[in-house]
């Protein structure tokens, strides 16, 4: 029996003894489907059995858990295979410090890399660290780090640079791109195709359109990195943001010839683009290229395609495409619903939309947070602030796909409390409090004003206000404060 090929690799399967496991670790992990709860348990089952395992086959496990945000059973793994004696190469010290801190935070990831040896604190581990600065936004950090590594001689190379770059996008600080550039060719740093497209969309958001051709034009006259579908498909939404529209469908064209090798992720991007073009039938012909090319379509490609759709307005297209999907899925994915529901629920066919989410959840798809988000705005817009607020509830229940808490909007909230506020009712905005309790660490102070204002009109009166709000941490305006004399009184 011979593995399927992953990451480049084809093991032959029969050499392994009854000592070793007798499947890859990432099909065991993986055999009662991807989620983190199912992909946990058959981690721990492992963990438990006295089975072996190839060292190669728990890197590419590794890959497979970061690739689908598993950190958690990614670091676990990572973390028993280390303390059973298998030796981590600096690769996999690197990828380790990146996993630390996404599980359990920068210091963490801080301490990992001193207690590294010097000879594994080398350009990888110290460019972990670095675009873990980065992604956490941590500015002075990070420019500490990169100067730090320039004094090493480490060799920066592009994966640094483009690093900081996407640091410098994130904050609102694009202007700064072009310097990084002139560093790069200054110190001979070859630019890969994630460099040029960072470089183009810092351009486009100081409005430098010509810039941005300019770079193109740079790409093609160097040729030492040759424009891929990404390239493109980037022109292509720098186009379509500064609506030249005409430019951008020329841009489409050329991505379009490139992806001769029918990358799902480039037909994808034409979808969208085409979409955001406003080209409904160039949105057909590529949907019908993409299932030509990958006649078992995933869920994401429906999700994308019905999401489109429905931002064209075609709610009949998009209901055909959701009824194909729906006959053939062999997964029900709540996200794909959630699209025909909410272009239901601005149809004001809420009939419709509880009917898809109850037809849903007979078929194994219990509604997410957004699904209840739908239902709250809707109600909330037609004045039903009751089910509006157990919607909300039911939101703040089920919280995020990733484990995470589900926090509403602060326009749903200041919506709800403008409307408790004006009905003088405070008993239904203390039950909305604490149902953000649930979904926050701090409630807001304009809530907490909005409900001083609500006591103070009802005529209520609570003598632990004022200690309620220090509890809080919340320091209301002097307005507030002055309505908390009458409030407080015993």
């Amino acid at each position: 029996m011979v593995m399927p090929q992953l990451y480049g690799r084809t093991k032959n399967m029969t050499k392994r003894s009854k000592k070793y496991l007798e499947e890859a670790l990432y099909v065991r992990l993986f055999k009662e489907g991807s989620s983190e709860v199912s992909v946990r348990q058959q981690l721990n089952q492992f963990l438990k059995s006295s089975k072996r395992v190839f060292k190669w086959e728990v890197g590419d496990t590794i890959k497979k858990l970061r690739s689908r945000n598993l950190y958690y059973p990614a670091v676990k793994l990572s973390e028993t295979m280390s303390s059973r004696g298998m030796n981590r190469t600096v690769s996999d010290q690197a990828i380790h410090l990146d996993l630390v801190a996404k599980t359990r935070g920068i210091p963490a990831a801080e301490n990992y890399f001193i207690d590294l040896p010097e000879t594994s604190k080398n350009l990888q581990t110290y460019g972990a660290l670095l675009n873990c600065y980065c992604k956490e936004l941590m500015t002075e950090e990070a420019e500490a780090l990169i100067e730090k590594m320039k004094e090493l001689n480490l060799g920066l190379s592009s994966m640094s640079y483009n690093s900081l770059m996407t640091l410098y996008t994130k904050v609102g600080q694009p202007e700064r791109i072009p310097a990084i550039i002139q560093e790069m060719k200054a110190d001979n740093v070859m630019p890969d195709s994630y460099t040029y497209n960072i470089w183009m969309r810092a351009l486009a958001a100081v409005n430098d359109i010509s810039g941005v051709e300019r770079v193109i034009e740079e790409m093609r006259r160097d040729g030492q990195v040759a424009a891929n579908w990404t390239t493109y498909s980037n022109l292509a939404s720098i186009y379509v943001d500064a609506g030249y529209f005409d430019k951008a469908e020329k841009a489409l064209k050329e991505l379009e010839k490139i992806n001769a090798n029918k990358d799902l992720f480039a037909f994808q991007f034409l979808i969208t683009l085409y979409g955001r073009t406003g080209k409904l039938l160039e949105v057909y012909r590529i949907w019908r290229s993409l299932r030509l090319a990958f006649p078992k379509t995933a869920n994401i490609s429906y999700l994308n395609m019905i999401q489109v759709l429905v931002n064209l307005k075609d709610v009949p297209g998009a209901e055909k495409c959701f009824r194909e999907w729906e006959s053939g899925c062999s997964t029900y994915d709540i996200r794909v619903a959630n699209v025909i529901i909410s272009a239901y629920a601005k149809e004001g066919l809420v009939d419709k939309a509880e009917e898809l989410k109850e037809r849903a959840r007979r078929r194994g798809a219990k509604p997410n947070s957004k699904t209840w988000e739908i239902f709250c705005d809707y109600y909330l817009k037609n004045g039903d602030v009751k089910l509006a607020v157990d919607c909300l509830a039911n939101a703040v229940s089920a919280g995020r796909g990733n484990g995470q808490k589900w926090v509403p909007s602060p326009v749903i909230v200041g919506s709800l409390m403008a409307h408790f506020e004006q009905q003088k009712d405070v008993d239904g905005a203390e039950d909305l409090i604490e149902i953000l309790k649930k979904a926050v660490d701090d409630v807001a102070v304009e809530v907490f004003e909005s409900l001083i204002r609500m006591y103070a009109a009802a005529g209520r009166k609570s003598q632990m206000m004022r200690r309620r709000l220090k509890m809080e941490n919340v320091e209301v305006s002097d307005d507030c404060q002055k309505l908390l004399e009458a409030i407080c009184v015993e």
